[in-house]
Formats: structure tokens, sequence, C-alpha cells
């Protein structure tokens, strides 16, 4: 599972039956030196499936590749990245 920034919304003319209820946000995923506040650095953005309704601003923990699918077991949605969190705080502690 990764943190990411949402930037933006995808709109689509025409979408998998599958994925009703949905829709796609532009991601920037963030490093710990991003959250730290140490680099201002961006990744490249990928596009997260979202059932949340996280909105521009929000970050979020997304998960990617198979386990993206996961949650909709034994149903089958095609995703690569699903918006599984939308988080209200980080607190990073050095341990």
């Amino acid at each position: 599972m990764r943190l990411g920034k949402v930037i933006g919304t995808v709109t689509l003319s025409e979408r998998h039956p599958a994925l009703a209820g949905g829709s796609y946000r532009v991601v920037v995923p963030l490093s710990l030196d991003n959250l730290t506040g140490r680099s201002d650095a961006v990744a490249e953005e990928l596009v997260v499936y979202d059932d949340l309704g996280a909105g521009p601003g929000s970050t979020i923990a997304f998960s990617e590749g198979v386990e993206a699918a996961q949650p909709f077991f034994p149903t089958y949605k095609p995703l690569d990245a699903y918006n599984a969190a939308i988080l209200d705080r980080i607190e990073i502690s050095k341990t």
C-alpha cells in the first residue's frame, strides 16, 4: 500500500459495467521525503479507482496490482489501482 495526493478526476464517456458507482482519480504518489517535508520532488501520476469519494487535495492510501482487485472478490473488476482509504492525518515518528 502506498500513499498519494489526489490532484484531479478522470472523466469517461464509457466504462466497464463492473465499475458502476465509482470514479477515477489522478493521484501523485508520496514518498517519505514528501511526507516529512524534506523534498518537493513529484513522482509520476497514476489513475486510481475510487468508490470512497476522495476529492482533489485528499491524501489517500491506495493499493496496486493484484491487491487492487482483492476487495471485490469474488466479482471481477478490471483494476490496476484502488483507493483503500482517505486519510485525515499522517503522523511520522522516529523509532
